[in-house]
Parts: C-alpha cells; sequence; structure tokens
C-alpha cells in the first residue's frame, strides 16, 4: 500500500506540474499573442505613414511598437517555452512565434530608429543652418552624414532575414504560418534597399567628394528609341562633386559627339557579335551594353578620346525620372517658352521636340533645357523638407525600377556597387534581388533597330507566370507583350523619327531587337512568337545563354514573345528594359504554402 501511495502521489505531482507548466505556457502564450496582435495593428496604422515618408507620424508610433515588441520578446524567453519548443505537434508553432518575436523586438529597439534616424537625417527639417554650396549646386551632405545610421539598420534587417529563413510556413498552423510568412516577405522586401544603402555607405563620402573633387558623366537615356540600358544616350552632362555638393557644370549634345574610328575600348568576340563595333564607337550605343558597368566604362573612354577629359564615374537615368519628381514635388520646369510639369514632360521632350525641330541640334538644345532645369528642381527640392520627402521616395522607387544606375572608376567603390541594384550589373555583379541574386535571374532587353523614336508608341509588359509550383523543379513563364500604337499619320513624320529606313520596313513600321538571356551558367530554351517557335542569334557571353530576334511591327500591331526557364525555389526575378511603360525588372513567385 506504501508503494502504491508513492506512486499515486508521485503521478499527482507530474500532473500538477504539467498542469502548472501547461498553464504557465498557456498564460506565456496569450501574453505572445496579445502583444504581436497590439504590434501589427501598430504597423498596420504607420502603413500609409511610412508611404508617405511622415516621419514625425512615424517617430510617434515608435515608442508604442518597441513596448508591445518588448512585451512579446519577455514572453517567449522562458525556461518553459524553450523546453516546449521540442514537443511534438506544437514545437514548431512554438519556435516560430519565438523567433517573430524576438525578430519584432530587434526591429523596433534596434533597427527602426536608425532608419528613421537616418530618413530624418536626408528629409527631416533639420536643427542646423542650411550649409553654404555653391551658387546653383545641390547639398547632398544629409545623404553623407544619414549612411551610418542605414548600414546600421541594414545590419540589423540582413541578420534578421536570415533568422527567418529558418523557418518554413508549410510546417506551421494557420494563425502562426501567415505572420511567418508576412514578415519573411517584409524583411526579403526591405533587405535589397536596405543592403544596397548599407554597402554603399562605406563608400558614399568619397563618392560625394570626402576625398577631393570628382567629376561625373551624368547619361540621358532616351526611351523613345530603346536600348537594353533604357533608351539611347541622348545628351550627356558633366557633373562637379565636392565635399557633399554636386553641380552641374557642362553639356554636350550627342551631335557634338561624333563616332570614333575605332573603338573606344577593345570588345570582346561576343559583344562584336551581338553589336557589332556600336558600343565601342558610338557613345549613344554604350548603352546597348545589358550591363551597366561595361556601358559606362566605354562612356568613360569615348569621353575621354572625344574631350581629353577623364572622369570619375559615370551616372545615368531617364525622363521617367525626371516626370516623376516634378509630379511628385508639384514643381515645373521651363524651357522654350513652355512650362512642364510631371504630365506634359515625356511628351513634350520625347516627341513635340522632333516634331517641331527640324535640326537635330535644335532638339538637343531643348533637350539640354529641360536637363537643367530638371537640376534646377532637384536643387530646389533638396532645400524644401516637405519636397524633400516625396522626392526621395521618387528617387527610390527610380532605383527600385532600374531607372538610375551608378559606376565608379575607383576598382573598390565599383566593387562595392556592383553588389547593389545601383549597380546594374547584370553580367558582372551579383547584387541582391527580390528573389534571391542578379546571378539567378534572367534577362529581357529591348534595342531599337529602326533608329528612328518610334518607341514613344510602343507598349512593353513583361510578365512572369510560375508553373509547376509544389514540384520539385518548378518553371517560370516569361512573356513579352509588344504592342505599337502610333497616330494614323505616323508615316508622315520626320526622319529623325522614322529612322534611317535601314531596318528594311515600310515608314512608320517599328523593328525592335529583343534579346532573351538565360540565368548564369543556363540556357535560353525554345522563344515562341504567337505561340510558334522562332530562331534567332545565339552567343554566350558573361556565363549566360543569350537568343535575339527582331520584330517588325506595323501601326497597330502586337505580338506576344516568351519562353520558359527554370525557376529554382518556386521564384524569379527579370531584368528587363525600363520602358516608358513599364518598370527594368520584374518577379513571380509561387503563392505560400
Amino acid at each position: 500500500m506504501a508503494v502504491r501511495r508513492r506512486v499515486l502521489i508521485a503521478v499527482a505531482v507530474l500532473l500538477a506540474a504539467a498542469l502548472l507548466l501547461g498553464g504557465w505556457l498557456a498564460f506565456r502564450v496569450y501574453r505572445a499573442g496579445t502583444a504581436l496582435r497590439d504590434l501589427q495593428a501598430t504597423a498596420d496604422g504607420a502603413r500609409a505613414e511610412a508611404g508617405a515618408l511622415d516621419l514625425p507620424a512615424l517617430e510617434a508610433r515608435l515608442p508604442g511598437a518597441q513596448d508591445a515588441a518588448a512585451r512579446a520578446a519577455d514572453a517567449v524567453d522562458d525556461p518553459v517555452w524553450r523546453l516546449a519548443e521540442h514537443l511534438p505537434l506544437v514545437g514548431d508553432d512554438l519556435r516560430a512565434v519565438a523567433v517573430v518575436a524576438t525578430a519584432a523586438d530587434r526591429l523596433a529597439r534596434d533597427a527602426a530608429p536608425d532608419l528613421l534616424t537616418a530618413l530624418g537625417t536626408v528629409v527631416g527639417p533639420g536643427e542646423e543652418p542650411a550649409r553654404s554650396v555653391p551658387a546653383g549646386w545641390v547639398d547632398l551632405a544629409p545623404v553623407v552624414d544619414a549612411a551610418p545610421a542605414a548600414a546600421r539598420a541594414a545590419s540589423v534587417v540582413d541578420g534578421l532575414r536570415a533568422d527567418l529563413a529558418t523557418l518554413d510556413p508549410d510546417r506551421l498552423v494557420g494563425p502562426v504560418a501567415g505572420p511567418v510568412a508576412q514578415l519573411q516577405g517584409a524583411l526579403d522586401g526591405a533587405s535589397s534597399s536596405l543592403s544596397a544603402l548599407g554597402e554603399v555607405a562605406a563608400v558614399l563620402p568619397d563618392l560625394l567628394g570626402a576625398d577631393g573633387p570628382r567629376t561625373y558623366l551624368l547619361l540621358s537615356l532616351n526611351p523613345a528609341e530603346l536600348r537594353a540600358q533604357g533608351g539611347i544616350v541622348g545628351a550627356v552632362a558633366v557633373l562637379q562633386v565636392a565635399d557633399g555638393a554636386v553641380g552641374l557644370v557642362g553639356q554636350r549634345s550627342t551631335v557634338d559627339l561624333p563616332e570614333l574610328a575605332v573603338p573606344a575600348l577593345p570588345l570582346s568576340s561576343a559583344e562584336a557579335a551581338l553589336y557589332g563595333d556600336r558600343p565601342g564607337r558610338w557613345v549613344q550605343d554604350s548603352v546597348l551594353v545589358p550591363d551597366f558597368p561595361r556601358a559606362a566604362a566605354l562612356a568613360a573612354a569615348f569621353w575621354q578620346q572625344s574631350t581629353g577629359q577623364a572622369v570619375d564615374g559615370v551616372l545615368a537615368t531617364d525622363p521617367v525620372v525626371v516626370a516623376d519628381l516634378l509630379s511628385a514635388t508639384g514643381r515645373t520646369v521651363q524651357a522654350d517658352g513652355a512650362e512642364l510639369g510631371g504630365d506634359t514632360l515625356l511628351r513634350a521632350l520625347l516627341r513635340d521636340a522632333y516634331l517641331a525641330y527640324g535640326d537635330p541640334r535644335s532638339g538637343d538644345a531643348f533637350y539640354a533645357q529641360v536637363a537643367t532645369a530638371a537640376f534646377g528642381v532637384l536643387r530646389d527640392a533638396a532645400a524644401d523638407p516637405a519636397a524633400a520627402r516625396v522626392a526621395g521616395q521618387a528617387l527610390l522607387d527610380a532605383v527600385d525600377e532600374r531607372r538610375v544606375s551608378l559606376w565608379s572608376a575607383d576598382p573598390a567603390e565599383q566593387a562595392v556597387l556592383a553588389g547593389t541594384p545601383l549597380g546594374g550589373a547584370f553580367l558582372s555583379g551579383d547584387a541582391v534581388t527580390p528573389t534571391g541574386r542578379v546571378g539567378g535571374a534572367v534577362g529581357v532587353f529591348l534595342d531599337d533597330a529602326t533608329a528612328g523614336k518610334l518607341d514613344f508608341d510602343l507598349a512593353a509588359t513583361v510578365t512572369v507566370t510560375m508553373q509547376g509550383c509544389g514540384t520539385a523543379d518548378p518553371t517560370a513563364r516569361v512573356d513579352l507583350r509588344l504592342d505599337y500604337r502610333p497616330p494614323a499619320d505616323v508615316a508622315g513624320y520626320p526622319a529623325q523619327v522614322l529612322g534611317d529606313g535601314r531596318s528594311g520596313v515600310p515608314a512608320g513600321w517599328l523593328a525592335t531587337n529583343v534579346s532573351f538571356w538565360s540565368a548564369r551558367d543556363g540556357r535560353v530554351g525554345p522563344v515562341s512568337r504567337d505561340g510558334a517557335v522562332v530562331g534567332g542569334q545565339q552567343a554566350s557571353p558573361a556565363r549566360r545563354d543569350v537568343a535575339v530576334l527582331t520584330s517588325r511591327l506595323e501601326p497597330g500591331a502586337g505580338e506576344t514573345y516568351g519562353v520558359t526557364v527554370p525557376a529554382p525555389g518556386g521564384a524569379l526575378t527579370v531584368w528587363t528594359t525600363p520602358t516608358l511603360t513599364g518598370p527594368g525588372a520584374v518577379t513571380g513567385e509561387c503563392p505560400a504554402g
């Protein structure tokens, strides 16, 4: 009887302990859940404020977010919780909640304050009086000052992204799987931009002249005549940078930069096979190459041979960025007596100017006036905190759309830039993308073959459709839709719009070279046009395969090109030509679960 009584007592004690531990764990789960729900409510309220860069509102919300995140982290920081993570059925879910709560606490406590500090330094009202910079220059010193805080925030986010990557939402119950997938997506989305900020932060002071004055070329790309990088080089400006301030000190029309007798730099056999000697002999065609570091090096070498001036780097952008800046800030530019806003700039610059001016030099002069006026808008916006906020967001969006690229002639700085989205290094770099790295991305690039300005009337759309989701070998269908819708009287347009006739198409038709690039060490599968397989030129530069085909569209016509490619992990990024109607990057991803 004594033995039986001791056994019963022991069982009772164990049951009581289990009930106590279970109750304690349930209490901890309740606390964590309540705190995370409070945090979610705060995050939902901050979403619109973050989109508008409303720093005062975000700063006001931060203490509440930090309190909720700290309560969640405290609830899971418990030995009973850690033991329960090894239990069957519920262990994975408890571990996931702990990882999410800890990550939320780090984000709110460490990353968010630094990120708000960085943003406030760049676009906040500022407590110090404005620095004195040369008349007409833009003061970017606040960007340099913000770099260390941005780098710290980026480091935290990258570390938490790695922690969250250890969780598989497919193995979790619904109430846990959803928030885990949501946080993973948010960190993945932020990681690319923040990683770029963090990596560039180390070299940003030198890029902006902290170690001495620098000279950069600014290539203004014209998407009315497409090239792989976005558009033909329509104008070239010279930027001077010193101690964080930037000034526009010179401009040249491409008409004033005639072709060279031989390429500015030796071209590879693959480049010569794909483009002939054009990228090296004409600055306008340096951007035929889909790798910005290569295109920039060609442009810099061309400039030095043509003018005798060596430059420290090359920056490229397009008029869509200028139009977006005007729309965001509510400003206008004056050019040749016309007042142009975000809704009228593109037509005036890319179509009306070519119809109004018979002499290409006059059209280029108009283009130069707009570029100078746009620089003035950027200068004025930098001095206005409210305008700086929206202008900063517009520029971030432009980087995401691959409409802004930067190259440095300094090898150490360029090694950093090539690893960021700003570097545009499709062939020579391995920057982070929304679905992995550039090496795993494929490419779809467009090059005008008409030698005119008819791409103003072209709508180009790239779509990614995932296939075989949930299988061991998912794929993606990458489609390019081209629709050419010019005015009815297009055939009567001047030659500088219609082209030189060498493409072999009738006046008013549009010819475009379309290139499909594989992932690194991959292959390009059969390419179809409106469902029928078509052939084209093949090459294999930089460990990628490429297939090049020529589209010929009469006015009002359209066609669809497509190719199926591997999508390891059920996700794919496509780098493409940024056009008037579409960004320079498109992604596809299998649905979670």
